[in-house]
């Protein structure tokens, strides 16, 4: 179960003074609960999303896998990444390479801060080790998409407008992958303590369906709490699943 920091996230954030390892707490938790962007309809029956929660031991330490771009972060952000795969008609295998990436995209990071080489760090960790990941995640995806998906990773935290030469031409090698992980990435801001900070579309090069945003808002309402009443990770994540989506003729709960 994550600790319960003396100072909560929002008053460090608002006073500058972030730790280099973060983790959720209740009043932070209650802020972003108490703001949630604008409803919109969405009829999500969700049986088939999968839930894929990175292991611990592919994070630098045990405080990253912890904390807010740990594994709760992955996992939420394949399944944001599987929504919005669907809503862009991807195939099977592009989808289960786009999840993938979603799911390890911040493993490498040293830290919760910029940290702009993390993208590069998680691009080469997931070449070197992409058997081991898909058996454990139970992903099927050929060579060329394991490439694809480590462009994406490599490019997910940078702006479009910093690319560098080499950085546009492997782009160009996976554009869809990487704008579609650039996107669930960014619906996940959610979870960070200053409204500045939360998903801004305009930087997006993808259409987000009007229904996501709340959506993506609620996954962190709801799994974030469950973690801190102490549930793990996989058990977390299918309870706000459970909250967010409905059986046939049953009307979902967003908040």
């Amino acid at each position: 179960m994550p600790s319960h920091p003396s100072v909560p996230l929002r008053a460090l954030a608002a006073a500058r003074a972030l730790p280099p390892h973060q983790r959720m707490d209740a009043p932070t938790l209650d802020w972003i609960t108490a703001n949630p962007p604008p409803a919109a309809a969405q009829h999500l029956a969700a049986d088939d999303i999968p839930v894929l929660v990175p292991d611990p031991t592919w994070f630098t330490s045990p405080e990253q896998a912890e904390g807010l771009h740990g594994i709760s972060h992955g996992a939420r952000t394949c399944i944001l990444a599987f929504l919005l795969a669907r809503a862009h008609r991807l195939d099977e295998q592009h989808t289960a390479a786009l999840c993938t990436a979603a799911a390890v995209h911040d493993c490498r990071r040293h830290d919760d801060r910029t940290d702009p080489d993390h993208g590069t760090r998680a691009a080469a960790w997931f070449t070197e080790h992409a058997e081991g990941v898909l058996l454990a995640f139970g992903q099927d995806v050929p060579a060329a998409l394991r490439a694809g998906a480590a462009i994406a990773i490599a490019l997910h935290n940078l702006p479009y407008e910093a690319f560098r030469p080499a950085q546009h031409a492997a782009y160009r090698r996976a554009p869809q992958l990487t704008d579609l992980l650039k996107a669930a990435d960014c619906l996940d801001r959610y979870r960070l303590p200053l409204a500045r900070w939360w998903p801004d579309l305009t930087h997006l090069r993808v259409t987000v369906p009007a229904w996501l945003p709340p959506f993506a808002h609620g996954l962190v309402v709801h799994s974030e709490r469950a973690r801190l009443d102490g549930a793990g990770h996989h058990p977390a994540l299918t309870h706000a699943l459970t909250a967010l989506t409905r059986k046939k003729g049953e009307t979902p709960c967003m908040t």
